[in-house]
């Protein structure tokens, strides 16, 4: 089977089960931050087969070396604002663009992933209170939650999807496409994150790999697939007749988030250039931070 390494399942505790998910979790944080080259053969074959699902023909795939190298190539592509539209109830007339066929799979996807989590070590047994709705439970350490009675579909939320999400997503992501936003003065078209989207696929290969659920065969190899394109390739818009790639950067300057108990990370913006794409384009992030070396958490860093 396709994705990572399987882990022998003999655990004999949700704890033993989160402790080898977050070696799973480093290993897809990794994936995330990677500066190795992208495959390009890999990447232009899933993303064909994307299209295909979508009743696409192969598109004509652009590789750029920068998302700021991109900018001229994704003009009148569809912007979230477009996408929006198509998800109210009385959408525009037409067909709908690829990105919201895109989206609106992906969704179906997650949805069907969701429903074949069942394993009783996910959700515990709760006992209803008498007159009172089950009050939303504040965040709490792992092995606390764990000791406390949480589920495991918990923990792995917080620790895996959301711990993954606030660094690659929110740490990342987030602040390079405002540098980009703000380079072109419009917003940038929908597209994908490629590594980045680790943050969701790693949730349910980890699901998967600790034997907490059994997809059903289509929607797993559709995750295998995806899985496969983070492990490929950096970010890619796609139009109906062309795909627009970003190799993955040449340099990426991380530290741990202070406080965090999950390891999340963000670009280390006490450097100069947190990160840094093969062609020198260095996003300008905003809200630059300027603190002392010695009040930060141990750097973390990749390079070409």
């Amino acid at each position: 089977m396709n994705g990572l390494a399987r882990r022998g399942v003999a655990a004999d505790s949700t704890h033993d089960l989160w402790k080898q998910a977050v070696e799973l979790r480093q290993e897809w944080r990794d994936i995330g931050l990677s500066t190795s080259p992208a495959d390009r053969t890999a990447a232009e074959r899933l993303i064909a087969g994307i299209y295909a699902r979508h009743f696409r023909r192969r598109p004509e795939f652009v590789w750029v070396d920068s998302p700021a190298a991109a900018l001229p190539l994704l003009r009148g592509m569809p912007t979230h604002a477009d996408l929006q539209q198509w998800l109210r109830p009385r959408t525009p007339d037409g067909a709908p663009p690829l990105v919201a066929d895109i989206a609106a799979g992906l969704s179906r996807l997650r949805s069907g992933l969701d429903a074949h989590a069942v394993h009783p070590d996910l959700d515990p047994p709760v006992k209803p209170r008498k007159g009172k709705k089950p009050e939303k439970q504040p965040p709490v350490p792992p092995v606390q939650a764990l000791e406390a009675g949480a589920g495991l579909r918990r923990v792995l939320n917080d620790g895996v999807r959301e711990a993954l999400w606030t660094g690659l997503v929110h740490g990342f992501v987030l602040p390079v496409r405002a540098a980009m936003s703000a380079r072109s003065g419009v917003p940038v078209p929908v597209g994908w994150f490629g590594q980045q989207d680790a943050f969701w696929v790693a949730y349910y290969d980890i699901l998967r790999q600790l034997g907490l659920a059994a997809f059903a065969p289509g929607d797993g190899a559709q995750l295998d697939e995806w899985a496969a394109l983070v492990r490929a390739a950096g970010w890619w818009w796609p139009d109906e007749h062309r795909c627009v790639l970003v190799e993955r950067p040449a340099t990426v300057h991380m530290r741990l988030r202070p406080g965090g108990w999950h390891e999340e990370v963000r670009l280390d913006r006490s450097v100069r250039a947190p990160v840094v794409y093969r062609d020198g384009w260095a996003p300008a992030l905003p809200g630059r931070e300027q603190r002392p070396w010695s009040t930060w958490p141990a750097p973390m860093s990749s390079q070409r």
